[in-house]
């Protein structure tokens, strides 16, 4: 007979960790977007792959960093991504990074990243909206460029 084995007793939990005023409540552009993640993000001198939650209404929820990379590179696993979307209740997700080399536009692993969250978020009912990249200045959305 196999001895027992003990379990452990667990719950997941978003932790709010602070806040920030968001004026426009709807998401209406890609340029909307960037100018919100450029407030959250700030100067920053490596990749960090962010996350915007949104409800039914493309009102933001929430918005977490998902992975800080090096200065040209942030591996990006789909499972890190949909953890808080899921946890948030996220009708859909517009994903973001930074490109510090200050150049947005988007390299192949951008692309390949957006397509494995895009194909994740069909199988979970997550819509993903929108990746940007963002560059000195300026940005790329990978939507308007037709990735999507």
């Amino acid at each position: 007979m196999q001895p027992s084995k003990r379990v452990n007793i667990v719950s997941v939990k978003l932790v709010k960790e602070s806040s920030m005023l968001y004026r426009n409540r709807h998401i209406r552009s890609p340029q909307d977007i960037a100018e919100l993640f450029r407030e959250y993000l700030g100067e920053v001198d490596r990749e960090h792959f962010i996350v915007a939650c949104l409800d039914t209404k493309n009102q933001l929820t929430n918005i977490s960093t998902v992975h800080i990379g090096s200065i040209n590179a942030s591996i990006v696993h789909p499972r890190e991504v949909m953890k808080t979307d899921i946890l948030s209740n996220a009708a859909s997700i517009i994903c973001c990074h930074p490109h510090p080399s200050g150049d947005p536009t988007p390299s192949p692993e951008d692309i390949e990243v957006k397509e494995r969250l895009s194909e994740v978020g069909r199988i979970v009912g997550i819509g993903l909206i929108d990746h940007i990249i963002l560059g000195d200045d300026r940005y790329v959305s990978l939507k308007e460029k037709g990735y999507f």
